[in-house]
């Protein structure tokens, strides 16, 4: 859908997370062989690339054919090209629009910078944007979904990176609604979570649940090396893959409220207005500043 293909461009100043990853057609047709040539050159190197293996396997037939089959491949004697930008702080809420000639419904995403999934504080995000909306009986469901019937879907969630990440939230609406009221109900139940007391039970059930689901995934092979991958490249660190499950059994209302109040409801949002082309002069202008 546009609307999620419209967030990392709209939501990051200057990093290159604003671009898409596998670039635009206009990057692609400009590009010469030459480029391509080049390009591969400098980044498809042995000291660029990650072998993550798993399974029941020798250690050292293993070594044997990582020898033999990737040992002679040369490492280039320049170094790799390193792209480090720093995105700024947001100064200002924004707000833009997209429309589609196709789109069925309208909707509604709003982002808000956190920080890199190395950092410590990534991990209550998470568990905030599952409180939010892991389930049918999560909050965003409840509220746009069941009771004020606004939206067909909702749905919270870190997204954590090397660099800048994002919090998202986002609503489908339903037939007949605009992405204000959906703007509204989303903001009253962040800062409900961000706010009032979390009982323990509904802490202790998306804690369960989003540790269940970590478990879940490393009973396959594929799983173990995801999960591994994840920890080395995303977080730097590969003694993430067991720590940050401890991590997460730890974290508390507090630690919830917390990242909320100091990423998200006392900081400055981008939020994209999704709509079907003909309902597109109701809605904010594209990069209008508030």
């Amino acid at each position: 859908m546009r609307l999620f293909n419209a967030i990392d461009p709209h939501s990051y100043a200057v990093h290159p997370y604003k671009r898409p990853t596998i670039g635009s057609i206009e990057d692609l047709d400009a590009a010469s062989l030459q480029d391509v040539i080049d390009f591969h050159k400098t980044f498809y190197r042995p000291d660029n690339a990650t072998l993550i293996v798993t399974g029941d396997f020798d250690p050292k037939q293993l070594d044997a054919w990582v020898d033999r089959y990737f040992g002679w491949i040369p490492k280039p004697a320049s170094a790799i090209p390193q792209v480090a930008p720093t995105e700024p702080a947001r100064s200002q809420d924004k707000r833009y629009t997209e429309t589609s000639e196709t789109a069925p419904l309208p909707g509604l995403a709003m982002t808000w910078l956190i920080p890199p999934a190395s950092d410590p504080d990534y991990i209550p995000l998470q568990v905030a944007g599952a409180l939010l909306s892991q389930g049918d009986s999560s909050r965003l469901y409840q509220s746009l979904v069941y009771q004020h019937q606004v939206a067909q879907q909702v749905g919270a969630f870190a997204d954590g990176r090397v660099g800048t990440g994002l919090f998202t939230a986002y609503a489908i609406l339903a037939s007949g609604h605009a992405p204000d009221e959906a703007e509204k109900l989303l903001r009253a139940e962040i800062t409900r979570l961000a706010t009032q007391s979390i009982p323990s039970d509904e802490l202790d059930k998306i804690r369960t649940q989003l540790l269940t689901d970590q478990l879940k995934q490393r009973q396959t092979a594929q799983g173990i090396g995801f999960a591994i991958g994840q920890a080395v490249l995303t977080e730097g660190d590969p003694a993430r893959v067991n720590s940050d499950l401890v991590a997460l059994q730890a974290v508390t209302a507090d630690d919830v409220q917390r990242v909320l109040r100091k990423y998200v409801t006392d900081a400055h949002s981008v939020t994209i207005d999704y709509l079907p082309q003909a309902r597109a002069g109701e809605s904010a202008g594209k990069g209008e500043a508030k």
